[in-house]
């Protein structure tokens, strides 16, 4: 038999071995700082495409508000899904909305002159609240006419701790506004 004291001398040299040995400590490492680096950079890039698709959207929005400005929205009597899917089609590339008008919301107000300009805050609670309008100016009035875009983007970095949504479910909501006198 083994005496209590060779036991305790090869625990002792076993831990030592152990203590001295740096075979696999980078990748100890690596699995600690990995998730955090993985996360950040991850972060950086929904940060990136949000910001991305808001300018996208913004100039979908004024290219669509053209129509308005010089008369051809009016001349075809366009309606809000014929708004919607001209808009859609200009930002194809990154929306969801193909099929789906029901992803991107419209408000398109028209004021006449010296009336004040009011917009209020489409978000109320963390939803998309209204109401919301869409009336083509009359052809040949000095109005002011504002129309405003919005679409609830999806976040997925967010439901690890990092949060930029604005809406419930984990959701951004990117808006878009257009505002110009109508054409005589």
């Amino acid at each position: 038999m083994s005496s209590p004291a060779a036991a305790t001398v090869s625990v002792r040299n076993v831990l030592y071995r152990f203590r001295r040995n740096r075979r696999g400590s980078a990748a100890v490492e690596f699995a600690l700082v990995a998730p955090l680096f993985l996360g950040m950079l991850f972060a950086i890039i929904e940060v990136a495409i949000v910001f991305f698709a808001g300018q996208l959207l913004e100039h979908g929005t004024a290219e669509s508000a053209r129509m308005m400005l010089t008369h051809q929205a009016q001349d075809s009597g366009m309606t809000e899904n014929a708004f919607k899917t001209d808009l859609c089609n200009r930002i194809k590339v990154m929306f969801n909305c193909s099929g789906n008008l029901g992803n991107i919301t419209v408000d398109v107000k028209v004021f006449t002159p010296g009336t004040a300009i009011t917009i209020t805050d489409p978000i109320s609670g963390g939803s998309l609240t209204g109401p919301f309008s869409y009336s083509l100016p009359p052809a040949g009035s000095p109005n002011t006419v504002v129309i405003r875009a919005f679409y609830q983007w999806p976040l997925f970095v967010t439901r690890f701790g990092f949060n930029i949504a604005n809406l419930n479910g984990s959701q951004r909501l990117l808006a878009a506004t257009a505002a110009f006198h109508v054409e005589p």
